[in-house]
């Protein structure tokens, strides 16, 4: 009788269980919809922007030279930005991240040095525990990152960045590709990397290089296209975090729900073996104690 019990104690337990996960898949399937289509309706003019910047920097060689485009200046600090998730059951989401960031540090003994900025409780958990410090935890974007605070951030990036206090601005995050593929990505925010535009061009095998006239003059140009661009490119990586987090939850928690359905179909076999068990016993004894008093 005991056994019986304790087994539809755990068939209740794991029916929580699975209503709660469930709960949480459609959450997240929910709010992946609404990041998603945020993501997506940036990401054209962002890669366009990212685009045109990085082929007419390196157009201009150095006929035209930009503070966004220049090497920091020696003896300043690098400044590494960790997008995580405030809260877990996200499946791989966060472990990818900060899987990368230890390869970056690993790769790069000088970042330990620098400023290391993180968003998310997740990854202020885990540097702490790995023993690195953290010189700022950014607690102001939450689910939803607004361009406004965003860009305030990048702002603030640029500013220390021209005035020499930063060498260089790196970020890590989840890079959103598709529904069933995201990639950990380490990107160089500043100074603004024209490698792409280069990389680019060599694989496309043009014949002649693009002419571009300036109205203003490419200098005035640059001083407002390239700030723009920095802070459009830090939003979508945020953008992309967060959708990746809620692909990774609405996984892991139908992975979830699965398991527990199938467990608590385990544990209902289980609870009729052991029921029908002890109803055979209980006959056995009814028809000895019957037969004895004969």
């Amino acid at each position: 009788m005991g056994k019986t019990r304790e087994i539809k104690k755990r068939i209740k337990a794991v029916g929580n269980i699975r209503r709660i996960t469930k709960t949480m898949q459609m959450i997240a399937t929910s709010k992946f919809a609404r990041a998603q289509q945020a993501s997506l309706a940036t990401k054209p003019y962002t890669e366009t922007l990212f685009d045109v910047l990085s082929e007419l920097s390196a157009s201009l060689g150095d006929e035209i030279s930009h503070p966004l485009l220049a090497s920091g200046r020696p003896g300043a600090k690098p400044l590494t930005l960790v997008i995580t998730s405030d809260r877990g059951l996200c499946g791989p989401y966060n472990g990818g991240v900060l899987r990368a960031l230890t390869q970056l540090m690993r790769d790069n003994p000088a970042l330990k040095g620098g400023d290391i900025e993180v968003v998310g409780k997740k990854g202020q958990s885990f540097l702490r525990f790995a023993g690195y410090g953290i010189t700022r935890h950014h607690q102001q974007f939450g689910d939803k990152p607004t361009y406004a605070s965003v860009q305030e951030l990048a702002s603030e990036y640029i500013t220390r960045f021209i005035a020499g206090e930063i060498s260089a601005v790196r970020v890590v995050y989840m890079k959103f590709l598709s529904v069933g593929r995201q990639a950990p990505t380490v990107m160089q925010l500043l100074p603004f990397d024209t490698s792409t535009a280069a990389s680019k061009a060599a694989g496309e095998k043009k014949a002649a290089a693009r002419l571009y006239e300036f109205s203003p003059d490419a200098k005035s140009m640059l001083d407002d296209i390239l700030p723009a661009g920095v802070k459009a490119v830090l939003f979508q990586a945020f953008n992309d975090a967060v959708v990746s987090e809620h692909i990774a939850r609405m996984v892991a928690m139908k992975a979830a729900t699965d398991n527990a359905g199938k467990a608590g179909k385990r544990y209902t076999l289980i609870y009729n073996r052991a029921r029908q068990a002890q109803i055979t016993t209980e006959l056995t004894e009814i028809i000895s104690g019957a037969a004895a008093l004969e």
